[in-house]
């Protein structure tokens, strides 16, 4: 058993994956953690998929940066829109845009700002639910999970609801054009994603000069506004918006939907949840490590760096294997067990170090308030066949996942 582990590592590729890849990564997973935790790709990357690895790399931000103009520009282009955007938007660089980002994002997301958005959620929340009471058969993703995350978003944004139809579509287009290996149409689809997004969002700025919000809750305003290093160029401020509107949809559809679909898989977990609603935000987390939304993140090497006996030259592109260090034996108990009162639990859903997702609170929030009205709404709910995969390597989640609710 050994061997075979071992020559399915050494053989695995993210351009030519094994048949039922999409639909169960982990054993794949485990065989390159336990035999090749250090895999080199044919094309000179390398996959980390070790926990203590993954702790290494994001806590260090001198060896392992996240500016990705070298890989970027042969894959789409420098004068493309997917070029320009992934080379500014806050997660794919490195300080001084990234910490500036940064620090307007955390002023606006303030504990007093998420907590003030609550009520608001549960109210979304339950009228979505209004919205599933009546159907036969509703698919859990397009009219739940999916409108929840759209929803809280814009409001961050302040961006009118009559005009939020588009952003689901772009958000997929442009997050998909991440994927290792694209057909002409996935970057066809997601240059024009790129470039309707930064129209709507050209006439959405003018109006907002105008009539600024409230800093304390309107992002865009306190984005706008910049801080005291000084303001975001139009470029910085347009692509920044993209990303986070984009950031905050598809990672919390996907947590929402892989968490229904693990609570259908695991009954007593359910029933552990109906009895104890207090352990819902514990329950939140271990969705997040065993279904993680974001399987992979990437940095580059500044200069020569080993892992397990072998060297990888400066320039050397890692691929950070989230899924696979999730189920890491060495600091998970039971890696592969669902434990919904999981502590604790030390998963690499959001990063770790400077580049720590800055949206987890609201992702936690937005994953509890839906897994338990959902709850106790449709205790009983039942998934029935038809659940369709989004079959992405670097997002884990379902494109459809439909289900019986009484």
């Amino acid at each position: 058993m050994e061997s075979v582990r071992t020559d399915e590592a050494m053989r695995f590729e993210l351009t030519d994956l094994p048949d039922g890849f999409h639909e169960n990564p982990y054993p794949h997973y485990r065989a390159l953690r336990e035999t090749a935790p250090a895999h080199r790709l044919a094309d000179g990357s390398v996959i980390l998929s070790r926990h203590a690895d993954l702790v290494t790399v994001y806590r260090d931000t001198t060896k392992y940066i996240s500016d990705k103009k070298s890989v970027f520009g042969p894959k789409y282009g420098e004068d493309s829109a997917l070029f320009e955007h992934h080379t500014t938007s806050l997660v794919f660089n490195d300080p001084p845009l990234h910490t500036r980002v940064r620090q307007i994002m955390v002023g606006a997301m303030n504990p007093r700002a998420l907590e003030g958005m609550r009520p608001g959620l549960i109210t979304l929340v339950d009228r979505l639910l209004d919205r599933l009471e009546g159907q036969d058969t509703p698919d859990l993703i397009e009219d739940f999970a999916g409108a929840i995350p759209i929803e809280i978003i814009g409001n961050l944004f302040d961006i009118p609801h009559d005009l939020r139809g588009p952003l689901r579509d772009w958000s997929l287009a442009i997050l998909g054009a991440l994927e290792p290996q694209l057909t002409e149409e996935q970057e066809a689809r997601g240059n024009r994603a790129v470039t309707d997004f930064a129209a709507f969002l050209a006439d959405i700025i003018a109006d907002r000069r105008k009539r600024p919000g409230d800093p304390e809750t309107d992002v865009l305003t306190r984005l706008m506004q910049g801080d005291d290093t000084g303001q975001l160029s139009p470029v910085e401020l347009t692509q920044n918006c993209i990303f986070i509107l984009n950031a905050g949809h598809e990672t919390t559809t996907n947590l929402i939907g892989n968490g229904l679909w693990l609570l259908d898989r695991h009954r007593d977990a359910r029933a552990a949840l109906l009895a104890e609603p207090a352990m819902t935000p514990t329950a939140v987390d271990e969705v997040l490590r065993m279904e993680s939304s974001n399987q992979f993140g990437n940095r580059l090497t500044t200069e020569e760096v080993r892992f397990h006996g072998e060297t990888f030259p400066a320039g050397t592109d890692l691929h950070l294997c989230i899924g696979a260090a999730n189920r890491d034996p060495a600091v998970f108990d039971d890696p592969d067990t669902f434990k919904p009162d999981r502590r604790p639990n030390r998963h690499l859903a959001f990063g770790s170090g400077p580049h720590t997702c800055v949206g987890l609170t609201l992702a936690r929030m937005e994953g509890a308030v839906a897994f338990d009205r959902f709850l106790r709404r449709f205790p009983n709910y039942v998934l029935t066949e038809g659940a369709e995969r989004g079959n992405r390597i670097r997002f884990r989640g379902f494109a459809h996942l439909p289900a019986h609710l009484n």
